[in-house]
C-alpha cells in the first residue's frame, strides 16, 4: 500500500491516497524513511541473504539450515546465531534437501521378484545401457508428495521423473515413459533397475 502511495503522491494528495488505500499519513512517513534510511540490522540480513543463497548454489541446493550455519561460522569465521540462519531461509523460501525416510515403498510378498540382470556392477560402458529408478518421499505444508526418478547410470543424469500424492504404479510408470520418450534407446539395450518395491519393481 505504502508503495501505491509513493508511486501516485505525484497526482494525488498523500492523505487523499492514505485514506483511500486505509493506511494512516504516519505510517507513509515512516516507511518511506526505513526506505531512505535502512537500519543495519536489515542491511547485514540482505546481505547475509546474498552469501546463504550462493553456498546454497555451491551445494546444489541439498544444504539445509544447519550446514549453512557450519558452513559461516565454522567455515567463515562469522558470528551469526543458527535460528537466524533458519528465519532467512524459511522468509526467503530456501530450502535443503531433506534426508529420505526409510520405508517409502513396499515389497509385495505375492510377486516373483525379476531377474537382477546387473548383479552390482553399476557402472556400464555407454550411456543407455543402464537406468536406475527409485521413489521418495517429501512432506509439505499440503500433505505428502511422492518423487519417483529415472537416473541413467553411466552420465548419473536424471532423465525422467514423475510427482504425485500418491505411490501407485503409474507414478513409475510416467516416470519411465518420460525417460524412453526423451532418450529413445534401442531396443533391448537398456536394463532398467530398482529395488524391490511393489511400485518400482519394473526391471
Amino acid at each position: 500500500m505504502f508503495g501505491l502511495v509513493e508511486a501516485e503522491k505525484a497526482n494525488y494528495p498523500i492523505t487523499v491516497l492514505c485514506r483511500t488505500l486505509g493506511v494512516s499519513p504516519a505510517g507513509f512517513y515512516g516507511w518511506r524513511h526505513a526506505q531512505t534510511h535502512p537500519c543495519p540490522r536489515r542491511v547485514g540480513d540482505a546481505e547475509l541473504v546474498e552469501r546463504i543463497r550462493e553456498i546454497h548454489r555451491t551445494s546444489r541446493r541439498s544444504y539445509g539450515s544447519p550446514r549453512i550455519h557450519d558452513e559461516l561460522v565454522l567455515g567463515e569465521g562469522r558470528r551469526v546465531g543458527r535460528k537466524r540462519i533458519e528465519r532467512l531461509m524459511r522468509i526467503n523460501g530456501i530450502v535443503g534437501i531433506h534426508k529420505r525416510r526409510r520405508g517409502c515403498t513396499r515389497r509385495d510378498p505375492d510377486a516373483t521378484p525379476s531377474d537382477d540382470l546387473v548383479k552390482r556392477q553399476f557402472t556400464p560402458e555407454g550411456p543407455d545401457r543402464l537406468w536406475v529408478s527409485d521413489v521418495t518421499e517429501h512432506p509439505t505444508g499440503e500433505g505428502k508428495v511422492y518423487l519417483a526418478v529415472v537416473v541413467d547410470a553411466w552420465s548419473r543424469r536424471v532423465i525422467g521423473w514423475s510427482i504425485a500424492d500418491h505411490m501407485r504404479a503409474e507414478l513409475v510408470v510416467d516416470a519411465l515413459q518420460m525417460a524412453t520418450w526423451r532418450r529413445q534407446p534401442p531396443a533391448g539395450q537398456t536394463v532398467h533397475h530398482s529395488d524391490h518395491g511393489s511400485q518400482t519393481g519394473l526391471n
